[in-house]
């Protein structure tokens, strides 16, 4: 055990892993290129571990495709200097009041750590477009979607069944909870082109139901996009199942939105609407557009300053809100903070990133921390120069 601790404890590991750390960023910045920020962040920093390919845009790739590079991912090197950092606490620093600069440095540094670990696992991210004089009390995720089944028939309320587009696994059957229906994916692409098909051209399609038989529409699969301004056209062909008995095959996709005509399931009595969508992130109050601000530098188009004024209204009114949301200067309320993201409809539409972070208040205590510690520990080394020199 004792040895065990040594190892753990000791500063070559510590160099190791920062070695590692700086392997890793090196590679994960390579590969950002060809994957975007968010996707290279979960291969490489989100992961226990990463394996670097030769790129296919890289010279040379038609004898070096073979090459593969493994490496500990950021998890793995958190992890480990997490622990090495509490073993060479337990192991070698005495708590005394001339260490206690140190103590507060590396308190602030595991503190660290830790709110990065609790931003991956907790936080989320969504979008919220709400158009001038408008409402909205959800935001949606542009990267996550989902199969939706929904009742309308409820004169108040419609009742929403919600399956994430990651179990649509062709050849998976989900029951649908408190209904007698189930759906089983027959394929499911997480890119595709939407279109109509050709007059006389053959079409492969599975569809026999909804806007895909109506209009004449077939998906074609394509490679998936990273690009941090692309949407990938998720689609799939879902068999809606009765018991045993198929009630159809339906085309969904998150293109075929509110512009087109519902796409229904009937069932004698009951009707539902089915739909891929973003998956949406439902709250107990709405935001409202007052006014959106494109304002631009005089003579240009440069612009210098977006701002959106918005009135929330909670369902318990003595939460109601009015505030002034521009560019550094977010909402924040109930837990979620509000960005000014971007705008579009010619002004007319203001996009707010919505953020759920629980640890975000972490990061500013840990830097407030080892600035603390560091203003110790050199407070203290200069008061004893100075009483030398006396």
């Amino acid at each position: 055990m004792k040895s065990l601790f040594q190892f753990f404890s000791s500063l070559k590991l510590t160099v190791v892993l920062l070695a590692f750390s700086m392997v890793l960023i090196f590679f994960g910045t390579l590969d950002q290129v060809q994957y975007g920020i968010w996707h290279t962040q979960k291969l490489y920093f989100e992961s226990f571990i990463a394996v670097w390919a030769y790129p296919e845009q890289a010279v040379g790739y038609d004898r070096l495709f073979w090459l593969r590079i493994p490496m500990p991912g950021g998890y793995l090197l958190g992890g480990l200097l997490f622990i090495n950092l509490l073993a060479a606490h337990f192991t070698r620093f005495k708590m005394t009041w001339k260490k206690s600069g140190i103590f507060l440095v590396h308190f602030g540094l595991v503190l660290l750590l830790v709110s990065e670990l609790m931003t991956d696992l907790l936080s989320k991210e969504s979008q919220m477009p709400v158009d001038e004089g408008g409402r909205s009390n959800y935001s949606q995720s542009y990267r996550d979607n989902e199969l939706v089944l929904i009742d309308r028939n409820h004169p108040e309320y419609d009742s929403v069944h919600a399956i994430p587009a990651k179990l649509l696994k062709p050849g998976k059957r989900i029951e649908v909870p408190n209904t007698a229906l189930s759906i089983r994916t027959v394929s499911y692409y997480p890119n595709a082109e939407i279109g109509r098909a050709t007059s006389g051209a053959p079409t492969d399609s599975p569809a026999t139901r909804g806007a895909a038989i109506k209009m004449g529409i077939i998906s074609t699969p394509k490679p998936v996009s990273y690009a941090d301004n692309d949407i990938n056209t998720a689609t799939a062909y879902v068999e809606v199942l009765q018991g045993e008995d198929s009630l159809g095959i339906w085309l969904v996709s998150n293109v075929i939105d509110e512009r087109f005509p519902p796409q229904m399931v009937e069932t004698g009595d009951q009707s539902w609407e089915i739909a891929l969508r973003f998956q949406r992130q439902y709250y107990p109050f709405e935001v409202e557009l007052i006014d959106f601000s494109h304002d631009k530098y005089p003579g240009t188009e440069i612009p210098y300053n977006y701002s959106s004024e918005v009135m929330v209204y909670h369902r318990d009114s003595t939460k109601n809100q009015k505030a002034l949301i521009y560019m550094n200067h977010p909402l924040r309320y109930e837990g979620l903070t509000f960005y000014q993201a971007s705008f579009t409809n010619q002004d007319r539409t203001s996009i707010f990133q919505v953020v759920r972070n629980p640890g975000w208040l972490l990061p500013y205590v840990s830097v407030l921390l080892m600035g603390l510690g560091m203003c110790v520990q050199f407070g203290m080394h200069f008061v004893k120069f100075l009483g030398k020199r006396r």
